[in-house]
């Protein structure tokens, strides 16, 4: 009998934009390809990938996604004033893009292997400073995430992933920040990037 295969068939949605493990993000969902994948998601309770655009764009022709994206599970619907759908999705485990395909739609599905989370760990008092940064930034930019239990401040993968996504960083250091592998180089190079953004 044929072992089973380590990369799960998934559907890509390739964005400009970089979505963190345990993030949310609004989509709105216009093209036909992508309707299609938002609905059997929907039935099937299965997730897409999202991926950074590396070359192309989001609408029309099929764009090159990112080897390294996260699994997004849709958690709410609405109807936006527009007329288009809006979803909710939420971010899940990351994973590697192993090869992709082009379906006559235009849908991009990759087979990806999924990564498994980051061991937690403790914000090191060197970094005693990011948790309070993150709580500044929440306050004013991520009403959603007020309510957090304060034990995730004490995370430092939780921390690093919502500065992350929070701080107004280009595409490419989104990206990197997203390949890192370690909870605490990532509160290392978030702590080197800061100071870009204090106001002299």
């Amino acid at each position: 009998m044929a072992a089973p295969s380590p990369y799960l068939d998934l559907p890509l949605f390739p964005l400009g934009t970089v979505l963190y493990p345990g993030g949310q993000l609004p989509l709105r969902i216009f093209e036909r390809r992508y309707l299609d994948m938002v609905s059997e998601c929907a039935r099937t309770g299965s997730p897409f990938g999202v991926c950074l655009i590396l070359k192309g764009q989001e609408a029309g022709e099929p764009a090159t996604p990112a080897a390294v994206g996260t699994l997004a599970r849709i958690v709410d619907f609405h109807n936006r004033e527009d007329g288009l759908l809006g979803i909710l999705t939420e971010g899940g485990a990351r994973f590697r893009v192993a090869r992709t395909r082009v379906r006559s739609d235009g849908l991009v599905r990759g087979d990806v292997e999924t990564w498994p989370d980051e061991p937690a760990q403790e914000v090191p008092v060197e970094f005693a400073l990011l948790p309070s940064i993150l709580e500044r930034l929440i306050e004013n930019l991520a009403p959603h995430w007020k309510h957090a239990p304060r034990r995730l401040y004490e995370d430092a993968g939780w921390v690093g992933f919502r500065l992350a996504e929070l701080l107004p960083l280009d595409a490419e250091e989104h990206q990197r920040l997203l390949e890192l592998t370690d909870p605490l180089r990532r509160l290392a190079e978030l702590r080197d990037i800061l100071p870009r953004f204090q106001r002299g």
